[in-house]
């Protein structure tokens, strides 16, 4: 070989080299960084033990645990109040009803998807999150009609 191209090729593999080595030394350097926390708020618990939380927060993320309400009233009451209790704990969380990513509807009784919808509209800004509705055979847990949970950003 040449010693021209020889030397071209040494210079090729120190670059290389250098590159692969300041990818390494930032891979350890992200690794170093301490992961995100869960944080847990209004955690419900059972017999001391904890059941479940009334949303927790990780990153940027906020995950909102499914509301519903328990009381009288028809599905548009009960997505009123299910509507407010999410933005109450998006609110605490330090989020908003415009940073809802995604939402998860679960209706008692498909007939109230119309009425739900009535009330749902315009809940989450000029531009609403990605849903999914479903009846849940069976029904929702308690007495609510509707029960919601979301996903929104901080």
């Amino acid at each position: 070989m040449k010693p021209q191209r020889r030397s071209l090729l040494k210079r090729l593999f120190a670059s290389v080299a250098g590159v692969t080595g300041l990818g390494m030394a930032a891979s350890k350097a992200e690794a170093s960084v301490a992961a995100p926390q869960k944080e847990a708020f209004n955690v419900v618990t059972e017999q001391d033990v904890p059941l479940f939380s009334g949303s927790t927060k990780m990153g940027n993320l906020v995950f909102v645990a499914g509301k519903g309400y328990h009381k009288e009233g028809d599905i548009k009451v009960h997505t009123d109040e299910v509507l407010k209790e999410l933005e109450k704990e998006l609110k605490k969380a330090g989020s908003s009803m415009e940073k809802v990513l995604k939402v998860n509807v679960y209706l008692h009784d498909l007939n109230d998807y119309k009425g739900m919808n009535e009330v749902y509209k315009g809940r989450f800004g000029s531009k609403p999150p990605v849903r999914t509705t479903v009846a849940v055979y069976g029904g929702v847990p308690g007495d609510s009609l509707v029960e919601m949970d979301c996903i929104a950003y901080i």
